[in-house]
């Protein structure tokens, strides 16, 4: 049903939570105890009054005696059929009395979803609807459903002592009490309690709060304790540094605002209102001499303490965090975000400049340079469309012979483009993925499930999963975290693993954002319902073209499909096999109400009670991947509740929701966020409080325009057949500086640089070299120094490459920097790759369509260049940001085409050997090019040679390995030697 949000001194824009385990509490109305009462009364007749009415008038549905024999040789008269119908009505009550019984249990244990009761149906909906009315004085709607439960939180200590007090009101209405008496006592406005005053602090005056454990409610938190005792949820922060790195009673600290321990004692500040308070020494003979001496002692650890004991008692406090204690907090020390790549890969802040202190960032989106995983997932899908593009052009012909390079993105997609470059952590894409395929092999291994992971944390190089609930010990390398529910693993063991053949085991999983540094990527597939969204327009939609995005593009799944409704028909341009569009919220609900039937009977049929179970084991070939439903428009009351209806099983089917909400209260919502105008990702009451990941209007139509620009079949604006830089190849147009790429890697005309700096200086000017258009001075020193490196660094090595490149015979710098701040090569700069291109360009293009001698020798001139791959003798570890080039691809193609036009050539004169030799040589660049393969069949068979031919078929049937001939290649020797399988054959 829907909730109301209760009124708070936080003001509307406070953030909210819903989520059944901690949930959000709200003041009754007059309303939910009348709603409450008659679901009182439906029970108790239902319950109750309807056996002692059947009893009083039709008697019990038992028989005296057991005569079966008997009653199958009595006649049917009416006092029968009214026996068969009262005990039909005695069923009826039973079934119904055993749904009441499951949706109690799950209501008040709020873990797990409520079981089904066989053939029960409307009866457990009916049940359900009275025992939630019934309830609803003393837990939200969303209880009835798992949480997060505590992100950030333990489970440990459950079973401490409660919050030492005099007045203490147990129960499900403690909290509702105590926040009312806590807002009422609330004098000042936040401001004037940023931070605590000494005079707070002196020792009569100190009120002390003992974290109390989920017994009869949910877990606490430093939002709750704020707003219950402050009167403003978000002074939690006042409470964290009162009682931050402080020895707790169980010898661990409090390291991070969303992680606090039953049992653990937080020092409140002077203003603290509330029942549960402790204040010393006042309340001292009120509390057991156990809770009073820590808290005496807890006492000693704060500011006065160490102004008291000085530098000893500083370095004793560090002696007991350096490990007298297995409890590892999460997360810990981490690099700061926003230095353009992921966690995983980026050294201490200090190090690194920050976006906002470079000075040469030239207006780069900062939502891709600190969104690493995102931008890495683009530029891989990117340079996809790129090559594919390429690909079809060359062997499908798409819409006539299209150039060897994609179209040079300008304005705001230009930008973009830099971003993805400078932001995109492929390395930690990589370890993730191997990380995640690496546990779930190993849990197969070991006939484990897989457990449901409801989030995962990046923080320094390593990788934390929170768990739903406590699954044991995870398999090595994976160690325990903080607690039963954290599994954590190392950097340094991630690098260890190698690819395996598994599913993924959590396709779900999206970053939202950072907290403190670390990352967090929630699992969408695992929710238990829907999280809802809540904010303006505009900002909700970033958040969703985000999710869209990196979904669409990760590379920790296999396969997955995202629905997107209300938004983003654009973004389909991204990955149109995963994403797709839908115009209605009643196509949504049309859909998912058949795909969750589907499932339901698909797990069932295959004996697995959940996705999970279908990811590993022997039937991990089904794979299960998730469906992720993203509905930015806001659905109505009706609707909602059908989607909750929907989304109660989804966790178990592998179907995701998020849903946006411009008023914040979503019927039927599991978890609630909220997005702010500032980019903040709000969820207090889960511990969530980040700095959110978006894809904003303007980067989101850039982004689609990279990709629409490289579609294969985008149209006649397509990448044109005349490469972007051409040379002089006349003897007039010998270069200053000529570095050959093609091959090993040589440098002519120019000194060989200092030894220490050589390796950087060779690799940069390489860069700018395939890179004639310009590049960006970040994406330089991010392909340089992927670890990143400060402003300072970078500039020294562009002056030294400068100075090494030196000057034109006029004086003009060759290191040249455009008015859009890029960095580019004068035309006395040229590599090998740039004469071939221009040599293939003339021949086929130019002066050689007139003159076929001109054509022949162009085209013999071009093969010559051709000394191997590119780079071939790069160092290993270097020269990485090849994989985001498409050149792997361009430079065998070209290379084909070359050869074809040269074999093309000598052919025209029956020089069938002349074409063999110029094909055989294009091969040992593009050595599985099918159009090579072809046309080195049809010179050979011009030699009418039977058994040449057929050594040749030989030689390419071994090539192709264990795929076979290609159709094409196979269908041409049919044609030309009829008779080449038995001749393979015979031949061996």
């Amino acid at each position: 049903m829907p909730r109301r949000r209760s009124p708070s001194p936080s003001s509307s824009t406070a953030p909210r939570n819903r989520t059944p385990q901690p949930v959000r509490v709200r003041r009754r109305t007059f309303g939910d105890f009348v709603k409450a009462f008659l679901a009182f009364v439906a029970l108790a007749v239902l319950l109750v009054g309807v056996p002692v009415a059947l009893a009083m008038t039709a008697g019990w549905p038992f028989p005296e005696t057991f005569e079966p024999m008997e009653w199958l040789k009595q006649d049917i008269s009416v006092s029968t059929f009214l026996s068969i119908l009262t005990f039909v009505v005695w069923l009826a009550w039973a079934q119904f009395t055993a749904c009441v019984l499951v949706e109690m249990k799950a209501a008040l244990s709020g873990v797990g979803v409520p079981g089904r009761v066989p053939g029960a149906g409307p009866s457990q909906l009916l049940a359900r609807q009275l025992v939630a009315a019934l309830l609803l004085v003393g837990a939200t709607a969303a209880s009835f459903t798992p949480s997060l439960a505590q992100l950030g939180q333990t489970y440990d200590d459950n079973q401490r002592p409660t919050v030492a007090a005099a007045q203490q009101t147990p129960g499900l209405f403690a909290q509702q009490q105590e926040q009312a008496a806590g807002a009422a006592a609330a004098v000042a406005e936040q401001a004037s309690h940023t931070e605590a005053t000494p005079a707070a602090k002196k020792q009569g005056d100190t009120k002390f709060y003992r974290i109390q454990p989920p017994e009869g409610r949910h877990h606490d938190s430093l939002w709750e304790i704020a707003e219950r005792h402050l009167g403003d949820g978000r002074r939690y922060k006042e409470i964290f540094e009162l009682n931050k790195d402080r020895a707790q009673p169980d010898g661990s600290r409090l390291s991070e605002a969303s992680l606090i321990r039953p049992g653990w004692i937080m020092e409140m500040p002077g203003d603290a209102r509330g029942g549960d308070l402790v204040e010393m020494p006042d309340d001292a003979p009120e509390v057991s001499p156990e809770v009073r001496r820590q808290i005496s002692d807890y006492a000693r650890t704060g500011d006065g303490a160490h102004e008291q004991g000085g530098d000893q008692a500083q370095g004793s406090g560090d002696e007991g965090s350096g490990g007298g204690t297995a409890h590892v907090d999460l997360p810990q020390q981490r690099p700061a975000p926003g230095t353009g790549h992921a966690d995983l890969q980026r050294p201490a802040p200090d190090q690194v400049a920050t976006p906002a202190q470079d000075s040469s960032s030239f207006g780069l989106p900062e939502a891709l340079l600190t969104a690493p995983l995102l931008a890495a997932g683009l530029l891989g899908a990117l340079g996809h469309r790129r090559r594919q593009a390429l690909w079809q052009s060359a062997f499908a012909g798409i819409g006539g012979r299209r150039g060897m390079e994609p179209p040079t993105p300008t304005g705001d997609a230009l930008d973009v483009q830099d971003a993805l470059l400078v932001g995109a952590d492929p390395e930690g894409v990589r370890l993730l993925d191997r990380s995640l395929r690496g546990l779930a092999a190993s849990l197969a291994a070991e006939s484990r499930p897989l457990p449901t992971v409801y989030a995962a944390w990046m923080s320094n190089g390593d990788l934390h999963l929170q768990l739903a609930q406590p699954s044991g010990k995870p398999p090595s390398p994976w160690q325990l975290g903080q607690d039963q529910t954290f599994w954590m693993l190392a950097r340094a063991d991630a690098e260890t693993y190698e690819d395996v053949d598994t599913a993924a085991p959590y396709p779900g999983l999206v970053s939202l954002g950072t907290m403190d540094d670390s990352r967090l990527l929630l699992n969408l597939e695992s929710v238990p319902g829907i999280v809802s969204l809540s904010g303006r327009e505009e900002d909700r939609a970033a958040v969703f073209a985000s999710v869209a995005a990196e979904l669409a593009t990760n590379g920790w799944s296999d396969r997955m499909t995202i629905t997107l409704v209300g938004f983003g028909e654009d973004l389909t341009a991204l990955a149109p096999s995963r994403l797709r569009h839908l115009d209605g919220i009643e196509a949504l609900i049309e859909t998912m109400e058949a795909e969750t039937r589907q499932r339901r009977g698909a797990l069932g049929a295959a004996g697995h009670d959940s996705v999970l179970t279908g990811r590993t084991g022997p039937a991990q070939h089904t794979r299960w991947a998730p469906h992720l439903v993203l509905l930015a428009a806001e659905p109505s009351p009706e609707d909602a509740m059908t989607l909750a209806e929907l989304a109660a099983d989804a966790s178990r089917l592998g179907i995701g929701y998020l849903v946006g909400t411009g008023s914040g209260d979503l019927p039927g919502a599991a978890w609630e966020m909220e997005i702010t105008g500032e980019g903040r990702l709000l969820a207090p009451l889960l511990g969530l409080e980040l700095d959110a990941q978006l894809l904003p209007a303007a980067e989101r139509r850039a982004v689609v325009e990279l990709f629409t620009d490289a579609d294969p079949e985008h149209g006649p604006d397509g990448p044109g057949t005349t490469p972007p830089f051409l040379v002089d190849i006349s003897e007039q147009g010998r270069p200053a500086v000529y570095a050959r790429l093609v091959g090993p890697y040589e440098i002519i005309g120019l000194e060989t640089p200092d030894g220490e700096r050589s390796a950087l200086l060779h690799e940069a000017l390489a860069l700018l070299l395939l890179h004639r258009e310009g590049v960006h001075p970040r994406v330089l020193s991010s392909a340089l120094w992927p670890r990143g490196v400060t402003d300072d660094v970078r500039e020294a090595l562009l002056d030294r490459l400068r100075d090494w490149l030196g000057t034109d015979p006029d004086g003009t710098p060759r290191l040249r920097t455009d008015d859009a701040g890029r960095l580019t090569l004068a035309k006395s700069v040229v590599s090998d790759l740039d004469v071939l291109r221009s040599l293939y360009h003339e021949a086929t293009q130019g002066r050689g369509v007139d003159s076929r001698a001109v054509r022949g020798r162009l085209l013999t001139d071009a093969l010559v260049l051709v000394r191997g791959p590119l780079l071939a003798d790069r160092p290993e570890g270097r020269y990485r940001w090849l994989t985001h080039e498409i050149v792997d691809a361009q430079l065998p193609l070209l290379v084909a085409d070359t050869g074809l036009a040269l074999a093309e050539f000598h052919m025209e004169k029956n020089r069938a050997e002349k074409a063999i030799e110029a094909l055989n040589a294009a091969l040992r660049t593009a050595p599985s090019d099918e159009r090579l393969w072809n046309e080195l069949l049809r010179a050979t068979h011009a030699l009418d040679d039977p058994e040449r031919l057929t050594a040749l078929a030989s030689d390419l049937m071994t090539r192709s390995g264990a795929r076979g001939l290609p159709p094409r290649t196979e269908a041409l020797l049919d044609e030309l030697l009829p008779t080449w399988r038995d001749a393979v054959a015979a031949a061996g």
